[in-house]
């Protein structure tokens, strides 16, 4: 297992903003197949440009698709998103099925790293008040209300018991 599976970069969750309000924007800007025309495991991919290429190019109309041909080398989908980010897949000995899945997942997938969250929600502006807690203390209005049946009860066995009292009726 290598150190880079083990550690995770850690960061906030980051969004372009406001997409999918009124109109969604894809991600995905550029999506480049290489291929070589003679060599074994590039059938799938062939497969793909032959049966597919054309139908997901309709289905996704802001994504350009490149087909590049070259000579003895394995397939290789790279996809390119707004942000600048680039992922990069060896796509040796797939089927045209398998093929198909992974274009389609780097369609809807995000650009960038995968990263640990560090928290599930954050904002840019924290409430001024701080986080509740039981030792928050009321607001000094509810003395202003008179005191309930039971209180003015507990006073006036204190006064019996001649135990001193701050409040008296």
């Amino acid at each position: 297992m290598s150190n880079s599976n083990i550690f995770l970069q850690s960061g906030f969750l980051k969004l372009p903003l406001q997409n999918g309000v009124g109109r969604y924007v894809c991600q995905l800007q550029r999506i480049v197949l290489k291929f070589c025309k003679n060599n074994g495991n590039s059938r799938g991919m062939r497969d793909f440009i032959q049966y597919n290429m054309v139908d997901f190019a309709r289905e996704q109309p802001g994504v350009v698709v490149y087909a590049k041909p070259r000579r003895h080398r394995s397939p290789v989908i790279v996809a390119e998103y707004l942000d600048g980010t680039r992922k990069w897949m060896s796509c040796s000995n797939m089927s045209h099925e398998e093929v198909t899945r992974w274009v389609s997942t780097l369609v809807g997938a995000k650009s960038g790293e995968t990263i640990r969250y560090r928290k599930l929600l954050s904002t840019a502006y924290p409430s001024i008040q701080g986080p509740w807690t039981p030792f928050t203390t009321l607001p000094k209005e509810h003395e202003k209300h008179p005191p309930s049946a039971a209180y003015t009860k507990l006073i006036e066995l204190a006064k019996e018991q001649g135990i001193k009292t701050e409040y008296t009726p």
